[in-house]
Parts: structure tokens; C-alpha cells; sequence
């Protein structure tokens, strides 16, 4: 065997100038709270986070960036943040350290002591700017100095609340400021002039206040005069159903696409008739975010925002009337008299809430009215109910019973069984056969998204010309300094990208017949669990094969769609069990059944 001593002295000089380099993730976050902008905080953070690891011979190999994220969410709750300690346990991450750009952004209060455990047990060092390098877990120090800037982010948080808080109540009560929101029924928001913060002046943002509506500004004046001249809720809410005037949700479909807007609801007339804001004042501070605990046996879960009603001694109203009155101070004054003394003497016994496991829940649809039918307890057994003339006031318009409810015990069994059926060894062939014929025959023509980098550029262009002109008018020069440099950065990071060249290609959807049996195979466990599941387990089952269920009162039946991928199947049942089924039919993508048996009576 020949050795080249040449050559080997230079490629071991090579080795001992040029050693491997030290392969990193990079994780950062960013909050759209305050408008940031995730692109420039993302490149600020990896500025701080290079400038730390390149000279010792690092790299950044892949990054963990979370947009949107509150800095409050642990990192389980956080999408990147998860998939960054997902990766932590693969051999083959293909990074061997973590940086990050900003402590505070990365930990809050004691997150720092959660999970720099896991990075220790993986043997994954964690590099930090203000600890100049990688953090020694057996350093007091090192946690001394994470576990200040975690209760620094989480002071910083609270601070930032408070001030904004008390600038909305300063705005609200002295200005009588409009602080957004959909505009009240009745209103709707016109133009207030440009807005007094300069830096979202020059972005073009600007005031709104609010306006009688001419087409729903009468409709809140009639409802007021109705009540006050001795109508009850339910009474007027059937009178102008009556005489086709949209409903609230019907006069604004954009924002309420989740509503019917078929028919006036006696809520919508109480919330009329409970809303200050209609004598023509401002009114702030009618509810509230609360952070309650997700688990209080886990506190490491974190919390979750919860909107809650304050009560009326702490809603802050303008000093002056701030928008033309649809009511007189007087008539508010007597409709609250009124509704006040409609609940004087009931003696209503405060509900113990308990915690209900619906299985069916938000999968259940009234084949009458469209809507999703309301899981209720009655008499030991769960039930779904689904109330409409009642609610709504429609009992002249629309053919459906006061109350349907359907037993959930009745409906379940008949699933379960068509589901285990489905894909029971013996019917997999056919359910294999009637999947693959229902998908598409067509070809998809798929486009990649068009690059828009001249559009930011013209956007940056635009904010450089519109600061330029406020600097000649006598703007501060050190604040539109700063505005500038970062428009000039989130520019330069722009230019940096690489514009992905726009092909068209043509992508067939269609399964091969062994992918979906492959895929069939997988339900073999739904089988085995929906034998002996509880009800909250079998919702979660249900959920996951998307299924969507469909009850007609009339003809005493439910269809049930199943839909685990794009391809789907389904099946036609009746109601409660009856003594012989019959042959079930078959069509591509659908399995049918019927079972006979006695109907539930509406109610």
C-alpha cells in the first residue's frame, strides 16, 4: 500500500485551520400583540445568536421560530418550541447545540427551570448571549442569571398590561375614545381622523367613532319603545321577526358566519336593551381576560384566557356624549327599571356546574334547521336537544317542533357498530374497493405561491417616503431616525431572500390501492378501542375519524359521514335499535345501513 506523505500533511494542516463546525438550532419567538414585525425580530435574533457562535466556529443547521406565540405559553404549548424539544430526543437532529437570541423571549417566569432538564438529559448545551456561551447546568450562577431574566420577562408582561389598561380607561373616560370592536347594532363606524400616535399616523392608521346606522338605528328605537310600552322580550323578538327585519347576525353575515340569522333571538333584544352605549356615551371595560390554571394538578401546563363580565361599578363611561343617542338617558334609566323588576322576587337556585362528557359533541347537526344540537343531561342519561321556535321566534315560519332531543345511548351503539363493520378484517377488501373508486379522477394542477418581494419592497418604499415628509414637516429627527432604520432593516432582510422561481406542475391526488390499504390498516386499533372506551374517550375517536352526523326528526334518522382522509364513506341508520336490520346497499365511498325501530318523540 502506497502512502502519499504529501498529501496527507496537507489535508491533516487542512483539519488543524479548518475544524468541523459546531452545528446549532436556533429557537426564537415573536409576539403580534404590539405589531411586530416577525420577519425583522426574527433576523435581530439570529444576528444576536450568530455574533455569539461564529466565532467560536458555529452554525445554525435549523430553526425553531415561533410567531404569535405569548411568551406566557410553556413550551409544550408552543408549536416550534414543542418540535424543538421533540428533536431533542432524536440521535439524528442533525444540530448538536441550542441558541437562542434573547432569554427573555425564550423564558418567562419559571419556564427556564422546566426545561433546561430535558436539554441536560439529551446532553444538548443551551448558548445564551448574556452567559457568553453554553450554560452550565451545575452552575448556581448560570441559574441565578436564567431565572432573573425569566421573572424580568414576566415583570415586563405586567407592566406592559397595566399601562395599556390604564391608557384605554384614561382614552375611554377623558376622549370618549372608540377602542374597538365591532360597532354596537345599531351603529356602524365612520372615519375620526388620522390617529394622534405619530409612528401609526405613518403607517396610515387612523381614528373611527360611531354613527346611527340608517337602515338598524329605527330598529333599536322601536325595540326600546315596545319594551317601554309594556311588550316582553319574546314578544317583540316574534313581532319584528314578523315583519322580515334582519336580525343582528343577518345585517352583518361577514362577522356572524356562524350564526343562522334566520330569526330574532330574545338574547339579542335583552343585549339591546342592557347596552349603555346607546344613549350616546362611551363605555369601556364591560369584560375582562382572566388566566386560570389549564390543570391546578399540573401547574407547569400553564393558563388559558378566559372572557368574563365585570360587574357594572367597574365599567368606565366617557365624561361627555361622544356619538349622536338612538335613546334618551330617561327611557334606558325606566328599561332597566323594568327588567330589574321582571326578576324581583324569583328565587333562583344557583346550578352546581358539572362537567359533562358529550360524545357527539359539536358533531351532531338538526337536519330541520341546520344548526348543531346541544348536549343535555336528563333524567341520568345524555340526551341532545335542539331548541328552535322557542330561541329564535320563528314558530310561524319554520316547520320544526319546539324541542327535538334525540338519546344519546340510541345513537351510538348503531355507530360503533357500522364503524367496526367498515373495517372488520372480512370487509376491508370492499371498504378498501369503495374508498379508492370515490376519489378523484381529475388531475390537480398545483401552483407555488407567487414570490412577493417587489410588493414588500414598494410597501418599505412607500413608509421611507411618508417619514421623510414628516421629518420636513418638523417631526422629531431622533424618533423618525429610528422608524427609518428599521424600515431600511426589514428592506435589506427582504433583498436577502432568494425569490423561489414560479413552475407549474401537475400533482394526481388519487391513492394507489395499497396506500389505502396501509391506511385501513391503521383503524384496526379504533376497533379495539371503541369496545371498551368511555364516552369522552369515544368523542376523541370520533373527532379524529371526522365524523359528522346528521338527525331527521321527520323520517326518524341520522346519516353519518366518516371522513379519516380526503376520500370519504357513509352510512344512513336509524334511530334507536331495532329487531332486524336490512341489506345494506352500497355506492363509491359509502357504506349504508338502516335499522328499523321506534322514533323519538319531538317535543
Amino acid at each position: 500500500m502506497t502512502i502519499n506523505i504529501p498529501r496527507l500533511q496537507r489535508d491533516i494542516a487542512t483539519l488543524a485551520f479548518d475544524p468541523p463546525k459546531l452545528r446549532f438550532g436556533f429557537y426564537g419567538r415573536v409576539s403580534t400583540e404590539d405589531n411586530q414585525d416577525p420577519e425583522a425580530s426574527k433576523n435581530w435574533q439570529m444576528t444576536r445568536a450568530n455574533a455569539l457562535i461564529e466565532p467560536r466556529g458555529g452554525l445554525i443547521v435549523a430553526q425553531f421560530f415561533d410567531i404569535g406565540m405569548s411568551r406566557s405559553l410553556p413550551w409544550k404549548r408552543r408549536p416550534q418550541a414543542s418540535a424543538l424539544l421533540d428533536a431533542l430526543a432524536d440521535p439524528n437532529r442533525g444540530f448538536d447545540a441550542v441558541v437562542i437570541g434573547e432569554p427573555q423571549r425564550a423564558f418567562y417566569g419559571n419556564q427556564y427551570g422546566l426545561t433546561m432538564p430535558v436539554f441536560t438529559h439529551y446532553g444538548v448545551q443551551l448558548w445564551v448571549p448574556e452567559v457568553g456561551g453554553p450554560i452550565d447546568p451545575d452552575s448556581e450562577a448560570h441559574d441565578l442569571i436564567m431565572s432573573v431574566f425569566g421573572g424580568m420577562s414576566k415583570g415586563e408582561r405586567s407592566r406592559v398590561k397595566i399601562r395599556v389598561r390604564t391608557a384605554m380607561a384614561a382614552q375611554a373616560k377623558i376622549e370618549g375614545r372608540f377602542l374597538g370592536g365591532r360597532p354596537p347594532y345599531g351603529y356602524r363606524l365612520v372615519d375620526a381622523g388620522p390617529h394622534p400616535n405619530p409612528a401609526k399616523a405613518a403607517d396610515g392608521k387612523r381614528l373611527h367613532k360611531l354613527e346611527p346606522d340608517p337602515a338598524t338605528a329605527a330598529v333599536v328605537k322601536r325595540i326600546f319603545a315596545l319594551y317601554l310600552s309594556g311588550l316582553g322580550i319574546f314578544a317583540i323578538a316574534e313581532q319584528i321577526t314578523r315583519d322580515n327585519i334582519p336580525s343582528p347576525s343577518a345585517a352583518d353575515p361577514a362577522r356572524n358566519h356562524h350564526r343562522t340569522g334566520e330569526g330574532w333571538a330574545k338574547s339579542a333584544i335583552k343585549a339591546i336593551l342592557a347596552n349603555p352605549r346607546y344613549t350616546g356615551r362611551q363605555v369601556w371595560n364591560k369584560q375582562r381576560k382572566d388566566e386560570v390554571l389549564l390543570d391546578v394538578e399540573d401547574v407547569a401546563l400553564g393558563y388559558e384566557t378566559r372572557m368574563r363580565w365585570n360587574n357594572e361599578d367597574t365599567w368606565v363611561w366617557s365624561d361627555t356624549i361622544v356619538q349622536e343617542p338612538l335613546v334618551s338617558v330617561e327611557d334606558f334609566e325606566q328599561a332597566q327599571q323594568i327588567s330589574a323588576q321582571h326578576g324581583r322576587g324569583r328565587h333562583t337556585r344557583q346550578r352546581e356546574r358539572v362537567k359533562r362528557s358529550y360524545s357527539l359533541r359539536g358533531l351532531l347537526i338538526c337536519g330541520l334547521c341546520g344548526r348543531k344540537m346541544q348536549g343535555q343531561y336528563s333524567h341520568g342519561a345524555p340526551y341532545y336537544r335542539c331548541r328552535y321556535p322557542a330561541e329564535y321566534a320563528l314558530a310561524n315560519h319554520v316547520q320544526h317542533p319546539r324541542n327535538v332531543y334525540l338519546r344519546e345511548p340510541d345513537v351510538l351503539p348503531l355507530i360503533d357498530q357500522w364503524l367496526m363493520q367498515a373495517f372488520a378484517p372480512h370487509h376491508v377488501a370492499d371498504t378498501i374497493r369503495q374508498l379508492h373508486a370515490a376519489q378523484p379522477q381529475e388531475r390537480v394542477k398545483v401552483t407555488p405561491p407567487e414570490d412577493d418581494t417587489q410588493a414588500l419592497l414598494a410597501a418599505c418604499d412607500e413608509k421611507l417616503a411618508r417619514y421623510r415628509a414628516i421629518a420636513e414637516a418638523g417631526g422629531d429627527p431622533a424618533t423618525i431616525a429610528g422608524w427609518i432604520a428599521e424600515v431600511n432593516t426589514q428592506r435589506t432582510a427582504v433583498l436577502a431572500r432568494r425569490p423561489t422561481p414560479t413552475v407549474e406542475i401537475n400533482k394526481i391526488t388519487r391513492l394507489s390501492t395499497d396506500d389505502i390499504q396501509r391506511l385501513v390498516r391503521t383503524f384496526d386499533h379504533v376497533r379495539q378501542t371503541i369496545r371498551q372506551a368511555n364516552p369522552e374517550s369515544k368523542g376523541e375517536i370520533y373527532r379524529q375519524l371526522r365524523l359528522t352526523v346528521t338527525y331527521d326528526p321527520g323520517n326518524n334518522r341520522i346519516r353519518v359521514a366518516a371522513t379519516p382522509d380526503p376520500d370519504s364513506c357513509g352510512v344512513l341508520v336509524r334511530v334507536r335499535g331495532g329487531t332486524r336490520p336490512r341489506t345494506p346497499s352500497t355506492s363509491a365511498g359509502k357504506r349504508c345501513a338502516c335499522v328499523d325501530g321506534s322514533r323519538p318523540r319531538p317535543r
